[in-house]
């Protein structure tokens, strides 16, 4: 009898983890809906739905646990793929690519397992605030257009990293 509600228990905790995921503030600073990126690229969700932070801290944290599919050679862009898979992408300020890395120390490498909160990369907020054109960080989920997710954006305001729920992702 105890391996029926053992397995009922297990069975559930899968399903509840393939329908839905919180996606949280990947720094201590405040929430922005995708819209008010200054960039059309993400602001117009070409690269997908999502939400963004404007970063008072100089760590930048994962918004999922999952692994690392993705670390830009310049240090500004992380990829990672959760167990449901869902795949989020933190790009971390805009046009920050010019900058070949500078203002960035990774934290991971692709392949690396995270877990929500953990650091992904430490930033220099004050060089890339002087350097780059903004360092208003979107994060998208950039699979969107393959699964059929709903998109709970959570609202603007000040967040935590690692610990403020900025957008729940289920599947349609």
């Amino acid at each position: 009898m105890g391996l029926f509600f053992n397995k009922k228990k297990k069975e559930a905790a899968v399903e509840v983890a393939g329908v839905s995921e919180a996606l949280v503030a990947i720094a201590d600073g405040k929430i922005l809906p995708i819209n008010e990126v200054p960039d059309p690229v993400f602001a117009e969700k070409m690269m997908g739905e999502g939400f963004a932070v404007e970063p008072t801290s100089n760590v930048i944290v994962a918004p999922i646990g999952g692994t690392l599919v993705q670390v830009a050679d310049t240090l500004h862009a992380y990829g990672i793929q959760s167990e449901s898979g869902v795949e989020v992408l933190v790009h971390v300020g805009l046009d920050t690519v010019a900058l070949q890395g500078k203002g960035f120390d990774a934290q991971v490498k692709v392949g690396d397992v995270v877990k929500q909160g953990d650091p992904l990369v430490k930033i220099d907020r004050e060089f890339l605030i002087a350097n780059a054109p903004s360092i208003i960080t979107p994060v998208i989920v950039t699979n969107g257009n393959i699964e059929s997710y709903n998109y709970d954006f959570k609202g603007s305001g000040e967040a935590v990293a690692g610990e403020t729920v900025a957008m729940v992702v289920s599947k349609a």
